[in-house]
């Protein structure tokens, strides 16, 4: 273990934490695969117990003697950084309420096709922007019984440090890829034997508890992005168009909660004898 105490704020080795965006993130080391951010202990151990290899370790010092205790043993010969959380705070820009945050490498991501093999349920998420939402999405995909999620090109990155904060680090327990653009993915699930499920206000829809949707073998369950959902020609091309019935006047919930009731309904019908 090398405990290092942050006493210059330019050290070059701390630039993914201060001085690096997300973007640059992603893009650092190319080609390999880049960097990510994993924030707070839980997240951090779910990115170990998934393989991601960490390449240092930032640790507001009382931490190590609490929920971070266990951390820098199993980060294995890392630099580990410690301050104050004060210190922290100015050397990141931001509260660091949790603590810790970890610099980990990214994974090479497969193909939709051999990572959905054998697979009956997965989540598909079309232009959804906002990380907190693709965050809270996988979250729920994974506690509720989704095997996969399949990325549309434009959505937000799950391994934002945003996206796996809300998420509690769903992203880094469940499998998911990206596919090509909005649009494009209804052609590809078909060709992989999965029947679509378009989540939408617009065309002939169905409830979550249709009986159709219980007896389909492979089901792709598709997410637009909140406000402007899913592409006219996505919902047109779905084999399905699902839409959660609302009271009080309210025409649609957040996406991420309209898919926790479609993912607990496959879930609750799955477990059905």
């Amino acid at each position: 273990m090398k405990l290092l105490e942050i006493t210059d704020f330019d050290d070059p080795r701390l630039d993914v934490y201060s001085r690096l965006n997300e973007a640059q993130l992603l893009h650092y080391d190319e080609p390999a695969p880049g960097i990510f951010l994993a924030e707070s202990a839980l997240v951090v151990r779910r990115a170990l117990d998934a393989g991601y290899e960490p390449l240092s370790l930032l640790v507001e010092t009382k931490r190590l003697e609490t929920d971070a205790a266990d951390l820098p043993g199993r980060c294995g010969d890392i630099p580990v950084y410690t301050a104050g959380l004060e210190v922290l705070n100015r050397l990141t820009g931001f509260a660091l309420t949790r603590g810790v945050l970890c610099a980990m490498r990214r994974k090479p991501l497969p193909e939709a096709g051999a990572l959905t093999a054998g697979m009956h349920r997965i989540a598909v998420l079309e232009n959804v922007t906002n990380p907190a939402n693709v965050g809270a999405i996988l979250r729920s995909a994974a506690a509720l019984g989704m095997e996969a999620a399949l990325l549309t090109r434009e959505c937000s990155d799950p391994l934002y440090r945003r996206a796996l904060r809300v998420g509690m680090g769903a992203a880094l327990q469940m499998p998911w890829t990206y596919v090509g653009g909005a649009g494009s993915e209804i052609k590809l699930l078909h060709e992989l034997g999965f029947r679509t499920a378009a989540m939408a206000l617009s065309g002939d829809p169905v409830a979550p508890d249709d009986e159709n949707l219980k007896k389909e073998e492979r089901l792709a369950v598709l997410l637009g992005a909140e406000g402007d959902g899913l592409c006219e020609d996505t919902i047109r091309e779905s084999d399905y168009v699902v839409r959660i019935p609302m009271q009080h006047g309210v025409d649609s919930l957040n996406v991420a909660a309209a898919s926790a009731v479609i993912f607990y309904e496959l879930a609750k019908w799955d477990k059905e004898p």
